[in-house]
Parts: structure tokens; C-alpha cells; sequence
């Protein structure tokens, strides 16, 4: 993507450094310095939520939580849907969710009606934290937590990815759970640890935009039923 970054803000939090910034009209966020995502192709996110209700053999009502709340297209694609009855966002950056709801709000369009939608709740918290003390199941999980399990920069995040952490994921879904995982790379450990836990393991590619390089993200999916 061509022209100069502009910074619109840099934030250091209990993780590292996370800085919001802007080339042309496309957002990106960067985090100890390492490229996450941006405001340029949301396809992949969408798919996250869309793919995962489509796999629920009653989607009507569902419970559906987003972990990773970033530029806001998996919760646009949420609000966006009838089927879920409610919507619990997950967020350990307080700088990402004040950029989507304080201030000049950059990012609040990319959310779609998501911020105003009343089955709409954006939890400040680590994912794995919050699933172990809230005590809530849900019937959709769509985790999008750094670049996807091949790909992490923290321990933290790695964590969600291992089996211990996959254990914590398991026992938040319900019987008809689908578990739905962003990916920036190919992830054959992960979906082998998934193999054992879920009826089915499906791969889904999106390709990479024409005149773009780099490689297609990725949504895995693992259902219950």
C-alpha cells in the first residue's frame, strides 16, 4: 500500500506499545511494532462471523462472542445478522476500544451499527480471563487475537492457541458450539489439536485481492455437530 503513515495516536498499555495510524483513508494498527490489520479489506473478518453461524444447526438466537474487537468488520458482520441474540466483543487493549468509541472515534464506521445495536457488549478484558470468570457458554466463539495461532507475538495470545488454553475455549462453547479462528498463515499443529476435540475441521482460504501481494487469510472452523 502506497503513500505516508500518518500516526494518529500511540498507546502503551500492560502488553507493549500499540499505535493507530493512518495511510490515505486506511487505518492501521501496529502493535510493538509489528503490523496487525487495517481498514482495507474486511473479507476475512466478515467470515469469521458469517461462516460460523452458518455452521450452527440453530443459529437463531445464538450467543456469539467476538474475541479481538480491531478495526470492527467481524462486528459489523455480527450486528448485520438476525440470528444472534446477543453479541459479547472482547478486548484487552483499552487503546483499540477507545478508538472505536471515545474521541474522534477513527474507527466506530468500520463497526457498522455494531457499537449501537443492543445485543452489543464490548468487555474490556484478556479473552481467556474473561472465559474463565465470567461463566458464561456461548454458541459461537470467533476468535481474531494477533496474526492467528502460527503466528503470535506475545505469550499471551500464544496461549489461547495451546491446550491449555483450547481446553478454556472448549468448555465456554455450548453443545452445538462452532469454535471460528482468524489465521495470517497455515496452522497444522492448531487444527491437529482441533481434530480429536470436534466433529469437523474445515479450512477456508480468502483469496488475496487482485494487484495485492502476500499470502490468503484464513478462517478454521470447528464444530461440534
Amino acid at each position: 500500500m502506497n503513500g505516508m503513515a500518518q500516526m494518529i495516536e500511540r498507546c502503551e498499555g500492560p502488553y507493549g506499545e500499540v499505535v493507530l495510524r493512518r495511510r490515505g483513508e486506511c487505518f492501521e494498527i501496529i502493535a510493538n511494532g509489528c503490523f496487525l490489520m487495517d481498514s482495507s479489506d474486511g473479507r476475512s473478518e466478515r467470515l469469521l462471523i458469517s461462516a460460523a453461524l452458518g455452521m450452527l444447526k440453530q443459529p437463531h438466537g445464538a450467543g456469539l462472542l467476538i474475541g479481538g474487537l480491531g478495526i470492527g468488520f467481524s462486528l459489523a458482520e455480527a450486528s448485520a445478522d438476525p440470528r444472534p441474540g446477543q453479541i459479547c466483543v472482547v478486548e484487552r487493549e483499552r487503546a483499540v476500544i477507545d478508538w472505536h468509541t471515545k474521541g474522534t472515534e477513527p474507527l466506530r464506521r468500520f463497526a457498522g451499527g455494531g457499537h449501537d445495536d443492543p445485543r452489543t457488549r464490548i468487555v474490556h478484558d484478556d479473552l481467556l480471563h474473561h472465559l474463565r470468570t465470567a461463566g458464561e457458554r456461548y454458541d459461537v466463539l470467533c476468535l481474531d487475537i494477533d496474526n492467528g495461532p502460527g503466528w503470535t507475538m506475545t505469550d499471551d495470545n500464544r496461549s489461547v492457541y495451546e491446550p491449555a488454553g483450547l481446553a478454556v475455549l472448549e468448555r465456554a462453547l455450548t453443545g452445538q458450539g462452532v469454535l471460528s479462528v482468524w489465521s495470517s498463515t497455515r496452522a497444522p499443529e492448531f487444527t491437529n489439536r482441533l481434530a480429536p476435540l470436534f466433529a469437523q475441521v474445515v479450512t477456508m482460504e480468502v483469496p488475496v485481492l487482485a494487484g495485492r501481494r502476500g499470502e490468503p487469510d484464513l478462517v478454521i472452523l470447528a464444530s461440534r455437530a
